[in-house]
């Protein structure tokens, strides 16, 4: 479920705003986007993977809001932290170059 927009990190580009499947979020003109609709989340990571400064924060196992502290999650590097797994962004490797299911679909075929 998505948590926090971080208000020192956003550069409003509102791109959150535009791939929401759920409608999540409200512009503010000049500012972030608010989470208007947090229940209606459905915890798809894509506002996360497409915000360019990594503003986003979606707790991945969370049903119901849960609380977040900005510095906390920014010091442990979770926010973004879904979009550096997939690897989108500057430098970062894509995820899938280090996915090795393909081992387990591999050896389930040659039984």
């Amino acid at each position: 479920m998505i948590e926090l927009v971080s208000d020192a990190r956003c550069i409003g580009c509102d791109l959150c705003v535009e791939v929401c499947p759920t409608d999540v979020f409200d512009r503010v003109p000049g500012g972030a986007p608010v989470i208007a609709r947090q229940g209606d989340c459905q915890t798809c990571f894509m506002c996360e993977a497409y915000c360019p400064v990594d503003a986003l924060y979606v707790a991945p196992e969370a049903e119901r809001p849960v609380a977040v502290d900005a510095e906390r999650l920014e010091a442990s590097g979770l926010l973004g932290s879904y979009r550096a797994a997939v690897g989108w962004g500057t430098r970062r490797k894509p995820g899938a170059a280090a996915d090795e299911t393909f081992r387990v679909l591999t050896v389930a075929r040659q039984t």
